[in-house]
């Protein structure tokens, strides 16, 4: 319903219609249309409702204005209204229900804006006049796409090493900081925080793309992801958890080829389980962040996983994270880590809990509620590093992948023997 997405100006199209549930608001609203130039019979009796039995049968409008004031659910019913609404249509919408969420949502799922009763005539002429600017603006992309386009998978070696955090801020980051279009697909599909964690209801967009893969196209993903900001636009879910994943990870594919039309970056927020069950999703990756804590069962994972990405993602490049660093207190040292890795760890992240909790009372990425702590600098070099990479900056003995040989049984019988005799380890360097 957005103008990006619009198709052209088709010749049997009203350049404006209304479906108003009460006559005041209807008598305040026909001066004004008549005044832009339009007829003041497409001035509607009736709300949403009536407006989505009329546009299944009819073409839809340049500018559709409609009234949520009998609306039991506004936001399945802007849906259902989406079903019937050809590609372009500026969508304002009225009602009384004075809840910046749900204008929030509102705008997140296409429409253009949402007026308060009582309406005036200001307000109306404002709105219209701002929906026709809309409409007849070219449209993004006419006349050239995106210029590059980066993906970025993080994966956890282990739950709890902070993965989703570094997810959401470097999203953040790409978004806020680097001004760069930004898609978030979290694929922890019952379980992802990634809507939570930026205060945002999820949505039925991703749980929606994986029942109907062929339904996903740029207007599906122009409806579907909630945005977070100007640059940022999420899709997560909270499926039922009595639900199992049923899909061959087809959409997941769709889904990131329709990123790559709409969007500067993509960042994937990976599940270890989906690496083993659709290591296709990895294809055109091009920089994986590994997220790891400084532990034996963390340090054999990440052995695993780079050798399964030299096998399965030769063509990404690989950032190696220790999150949640705590000097001191590490169960092995940065030195044995790296040693059994067979590689350097790219950025190491200081453990702050303190900075955590702020985040988290503020519903927003830990980078944005702790500007200026030392883990988000840290978190700021990975961003930094994940274009590098991108782009072929990362040198390739440090960020290129896993060595030849990798850690034998040997080795951590060695590590074992170490921490039995020396619990806590050497402070991480």
């Amino acid at each position: 319903m957005s103008a990006s997405l619009k198709s052209g100006l088709p010749g049997n199209r009203d350049a404006f219609a209304a479906y108003i549930c009460d006559e005041n608001a209807l008598d305040v609203l026909r001066p004004v249309v008549i005044e832009l130039g339009w007829p003041p019979e497409k001035c509607n009796k009736g709300g949403l409702r009536n407006a989505i039995q009329s546009l299944s049968v009819s073409a839809s409008p340049n500018i559709l204005m409609v009234d949520l004031s009998e609306s039991g659910d506004p936001l399945n019913d802007i849906n259902a209204l989406a079903e019937v609404c050809e590609p372009g249509t500026v969508v304002i919408a009225i009602g009384q229900v004075n809840d910046v969420r749900l204008y929030r949502d509102l705008l997140a799922s296409g429409i253009h804006d949402y007026l308060l009763k009582p309406l005036s005539t200001n307000m109306l002429r404002d709105s219209l006049t701002q929906a026709q600017a809309v409409f007849m603006a070219p449209k993004a992309g006419d006349d050239e796409g995106v210029k590059r386009h980066i993906s970025t998978a993080v994966i956890g070696t282990r739950g709890g090493v902070g993965a989703s955090t570094l997810v959401t801020s470097l999203a953040w980051l790409f978004s806020a900081e680097k001004r760069m279009p930004t898609a978030l697909l979290d694929l922890d599909v019952h379980f992802g925080t990634g809507a939570l964690t930026l205060d945002l209801e999820p949505g039925r967009g991703l749980t929606d793309a994986i029942d109907n893969p062929g339904r996903i196209d740029g207007l599906f993903i122009e409806r579907a992801m909630i945005r977070a900001n100007e640059n940022l636009a999420i899709l997560s879910a909270e499926a039922p958890i009595n639900q199992p994943l049923m899909t061959d990870g087809a959409a997941f594919l769709q889904l990131q080829e329709e990123f790559k039309h709409q969007f500067e970056m993509t960042v994937l927020d990976m599940p270890r389980n989906m690496l083993i069950n659709f290591p296709h999703l990895l294809n055109e990756v091009n920089a994986i962040v590994l997220a790891a804590e400084m532990s034996l069962a963390s340090a054999r994972d990440t052995i695993r996983i780079l050798s399964w990405l030299k096998t399965n993602a030769p063509h990404s490049q690989v950032i190696v994270v220790a999150n949640k660093v705590q000097p001191g207190m590490a169960e092995i040292s940065k030195t044995d880590f790296e040693a059994s890795i067979e590689r350097k760890i790219d950025i190491s992240i200081p453990f702050d809990q303190k900075a955590a909790t702020n985040a988290a009372k503020l519903g927003k990425t830990f980078v944005d509620a702790n500007g200026g702590s030392k883990a988000s600098a840290a978190i700021n070099q990975l961003a930094s590093l994940v274009i590098g990479a991108a782009e072929g900056d990362l040198d390739e003995s440090d960020g290129g992948g896993a060595k030849k040989s990798l850690l034998g049984a040997l080795d951590f019988k060695q590590l074992l023997a170490k921490k039995k005799t020396d619990p806590v380890a050497e402070p991480a360097q």
